[in-house]
């Protein structure tokens, strides 16, 4: 299990959508702006919070940031 982080999450993914300039890159672009949106939701952070929650109880949890290795893995970027 993973401590949650999607602030770096969202600028992995901001990064990348500014890479984004070609016109058969839009749609694309769009989809990762969508993610992005649902990572700054509430919702999406209360689900967070209470599986941080849950993992903390059972002393499972690592350093690692689950939303940016997500991103990492589907990006292809390095992860530091």
């Amino acid at each position: 299990i993973f401590f949650l982080d999607t602030d770096r999450a969202l600028v992995l993914l901001e990064e990348y959508c500014k890479k984004l300039r070609k016109p058969e890159e839009q749609q694309l672009k769009k989809a990762i702006r969508k993610v992005m949106g649902i990572f700054k939701s509430s919702l999406f952070q209360a689900l967070l919070g209470s599986f941080k929650k849950k993992a903390t109880r059972h002393g499972t949890t690592s350093h690692t940031s689950l939303p940016a290795a997500l991103t990492c893995d589907v990006l292809g970027c390095t992860k530091d």
